[in-house]
């Protein structure tokens, strides 16, 4: 996984200094200012050059002391800065390089300058029920759409082994993202027995559920998400055109959850997975980031890596906004890599409907 890190502080403070009591400074920095105004003839004197000198060292002594709170409010800062990284980490984990013969790569970029992670969510998991993997986007960005990215990682890391379809995968995750904003609308409790309209509309989450099965097969359910781009030969296209369901939180889920059949994933290709803020990053004209152009050169590039076409993309993107952008970005490639007598079908037959692809269903959560 891609990851921008800060970089490590400079400056820091000897470590003995750390197990000094915070008090002990500003005590003596107070003891010194008294004795010398007590003590000192200089403190009592009126002449020019003592009070010169009096001047210099009160002056001296509240430099130490803005110093002393000043490092200390650093400290607190990094360490806080430390867990904080320690536990986005925890919860948007890179995914392994390779699951179940896949190739892995994995990118994200928060618009909130003070976290690594927000609102957007991706994982892959190697299951006896195939490869899946999740992406979604959460309406919002920054730390406060972790919580609800937290509810829904959660209960795809244990549905995805769990159940043997993926429509139980994703009524799983409605039921996590239900009691997830019960819990907000209620302060923190879920009363047993809460009935499932008492959730808040507000909040959504935009979900893509994705199932490769061994013999390179790939099933779908898409709620609000953008489709993925499916990268073979030296094109890419979108993987389906269908119109997805609604995101999870404002409505149930219809009764019949089917899985989309998106055909075959053949060695050598690639599906990449992001969210609404690659294809919505704009330059300082207005214009979005052309995503199917950047993924077309990607799959030209050679050596043809999950890494290498994740860098491509990334450069291309981080090119055409000239710095961070403004909305939260996950990218998610998988590269087929399994032997080519894996795959029982050496000829791709699709069964992608032919529909046009709608514009007006919502998938723009920030």
């Amino acid at each position: 996984m891609i990851r921008f890190k800060p970089g490590a502080p400079r400056g820091a403070p000897p470590r003995f200094l750390s197990r000094v009591p915070a008090f002990v400074v500003p005590t003596a920095l107070g003891a010194t200012a008294v004795a010398y105004r007590l003590t000192c003839p200089l403190a009592h004197d009126d002449a020019l050059g003592a009070r010169l000198v009096s001047s210099a060292v009160m002056c001296a002594i509240v430099t130490g002391l803005v110093m002393h709170v000043r490092r200390r409010l650093l400290r607190e800062l990094r360490q806080t800065r430390r867990i904080a990284e320690a536990a986005q980490s925890a919860l948007l984990r890179p995914p392994p390089p390779r699951v179940d013969g896949l190739a892995a790569a994995a990118v994200h970029l928060s618009a909130d300058p003070g976290a690594r992670i927000g609102g957007d969510l991706y994982e892959v998991v190697a299951t006896e029920h195939g490869v899946r993997a999740v992406i979604g986007d959460v309406r919002g960005h920054g730390l406060g759409a972790v919580t609800t990215a937290a509810a829904v990682l959660g209960s795809f890391r244990e549905a995805a082994h769990d159940e043997a379809e993926l429509a139980g995968v994703l009524r799983r995750l409605e039921r996590a993202m239900a009691r997830h904003l019960r819990a907000q609308h209620t302060g923190g409790h879920d009363p047993a027995g809460a009935a499932q309209d008492s959730t808040p509309g507000e909040e959504f989450v935009t979900v893509l559920l994705l199932e490769i099965l061994p013999d390179g097969d790939v099933r779908a359910l898409n709620c609000g998400h953008p489709w993925p781009y499916l990268l073979t030969g030296a094109r890419a296209e979108p993987l389906a055109r269908t119109g997805p369901l609604p995101p999870l939180g404002p409505f149930p889920l219809p009764p019949e959850l089917p899985a989309v059949p998106c055909g075959p994933l053949l060695p050598g290709d690639a599906l990449v997975l992001h969210t609404d803020g690659a294809e919505e990053a704009r330059d300082a004209e207005g214009r979005f980031f052309p995503l199917r152009d950047a993924l077309t050169e990607a799959a030209r590039a050679h050596p043809r890596t999950a890494q290498s076409m994740l860098r491509t993309v990334l450069t291309a993107l981080l090119r055409h906004t000239a710095g961070p952008p403004g909305d939260d970005v996950a990218l998610l490639v998988l590269r087929n890599e399994r032997p080519v007598g894996g795959t029982p079908t050496g000829v791709r037959t699709t069964a992608r409907p032919a529909t046009p692809h709608p514009t007006s269903h919502l998938q723009s959560p920030a």
